[in-house]
């Protein structure tokens, strides 16, 4: 069982003018705090226009900057947003390479097509279209970071033409891939193209069983390989509020558990939003009960002995529990998931008005009290799953066609520059001879006579 820790960088209104900044610096802070205290992954998600559920529209920023403050945990886009109306997937695989390199190999590249029409009506995006955009996006980014060239692609949403995408990752033959998930069906596809699932859902370990039974049974049967490797994981979040005191624990984590819960529904399913307008934390304070996203419900569920669960129901009315407890609640929780065989955990402490401060104890005493028994096991755990999963992976291996990375159409393509371009089509000699002269004068080190000829031989500037 490995462990991460899960950003939106939630921002409930009101905000003042350092609101942003002071939220960008306590996750900094945790997420060092969380390297030092021996987490194995960071997730940060990219979303754009979801005012208060998440600030966090440029990951590759915040997850570069946090690769300067830590030393050992993983970095993970958790996710990308492969579409090319998001991402061009040559800016996607440049951005992916260089945070691997400015980290010293530690990136896994989680990918995802969004679901809300805040994103996908900001950008232009069909949401009939947005799976075969998805797959696309990520087919030709993950051969922009692999292929020396870039043989070139054209396709329904994506058209490029032969060239060499550098910087190269430092993982080769490239950082390990994920989908994210929310529904059954999406671990399917997941396992399908042999990347691993980032299961989205709020679901109890005997619900998971059955997702990650179906995930590796496909992934022996079916799996034909997106990427050039195979990564064999399925990873589930759940909140995370770990305190000496049950009562403690939920009085500091299930209002912004539930927040996490509610503001996300509001975009993806019930809500109608105007934007800056639309106050989401006010209708979450007002709605929460009728929505099923009750921390009132949590509270007196626990008043009942009864074992951590992902949704509490009490008296009809229900809301997000998930790690939200002791340290003896929440071992036995993580237990459960590591009997289904879910591969990682990714905790939800920063939701809602989750305070900074308690954020930080949590993650100590998480660290202190449950997680050296897990990591213990950790390093023979691994080996006994990559002897399960060898020949499977192998045969997935061998199902990847050749297509996936064709050869250059033309093994002599070239391009010229703009100017020479114009030459060529102009078949003009006095151009050519323009050419030749402003080589000359950058040969000569003439750099006035070398600016003045190139002014007149680049329209375009």
């Amino acid at each position: 069982m490995k462990f991460g820790i899960f950003y939106e960088h939630q921002l409930p209104r009101p905000w003042t003018e350092t609101s942003e900044a002071q939220l960008f610096a306590d996750a900094l802070a945790q997420c060092e705090e969380a390297d030092k205290l021996g987490f194995d992954y960071i997730w940060e998600v990219e979303h754009h226009f979801l005012e208060e559920y998440s600030h966090s529209s440029a990951p590759e920023v915040f997850l570069a900057a946090l690769s300067q403050r830590t030393k050992h945990i993983r970095l993970g886009h958790g996710i990308v947003q492969t579409p090319p109306p998001f991402n061009h997937p040559a800016r996607v695989a440049e951005r992916i390479a260089t945070l691997d390199i400015v980290s010293n190999g530690r990136v896994d590249f989680g990918t995802g097509e969004s679901s809300s029409e805040a994103e996908l009506g900001g950008f232009g995006i069909d949401p009939f279209d947005k799976r075969q955009m998805w797959e696309e996006g990520l087919r030709v980014a993950v051969r922009c970071l692999t292929e020396s060239p870039f043989t070139g692609f054209a396709g329904k949403w994506v058209n490029m033409p032969p060239r060499n995408v550098v910087p190269k990752s430092i993982q080769k033959p490239h950082p390990p891939i994920w989908v994210a998930c929310s529904r059954r069906d999406t671990i399917h596809l997941a396992a399908q193209h042999g990347i691993g699932a980032l299961s989205f859902a709020f679901i109890n370990p005997e619900e998971a069983k059955q997702w990650v039974s179906d995930y590796y049974d496909t992934l022996a049967r079916e799996c034909v390989p997106i990427g050039d490797e195979v990564n064999a994981n399925v990873a589930i979040v759940t909140p995370l509020m770990c305190c000496e005191s049950e009562d403690q624990a939920l009085e500091r984590g299930t209002e912004g558990s539930n927040f996490f819960g509610y503001s996300l529904a509001h975009y993806y399913i019930f809500g109608k939003h105007r934007p800056g307008i639309t106050d989401v934390w006010s209708e979450y304070i007002d709605q929460r009960a009728q929505a099923g996203y009750s921390p009132e419900a949590v509270i007196q569920a626990a008043k009942s002995p009864n074992r951590l669960g992902a949704k509490v129901i009490q008296d009809g009315e229900s809301g997000l529990r998930g790690a939200v407890g002791t340290p003896e609640q929440i071992r036995d929780f993580v237990h459960r998931y590591e009997e289904c065989g879910i591969d990682q955990i990714i905790f939800v402490s920063q939701a809602g008005n989750n305070r900074h401060e308690h954020i930080m104890e949590s993650l100590e005493l998480f660290a202190r009290e449950v997680m050296p028994e897990f990591k213990d096991s950790q390093s023979q755990a691994d080996k006994i799953k990559a002897q399960r999963l060898g020949k499977a992976i192998e045969m997935a291996m061998e199902r990847k066609p050749d297509s996936d990375h064709p050869p250059l159409a033309d093994p002599d393509y070239e391009f010229p520059a703009i100017p020479m371009g114009l030459a060529d089509r102009m078949g003009n000699d006095q151009f050519y001879s323009l050419l030749n002269q402003i080589e000359k004068h950058a040969a000569l080190g003439d750099l006035e006579g070398f600016i003045q000829d190139v002014s007149q031989a680049n329209p375009f500037g």
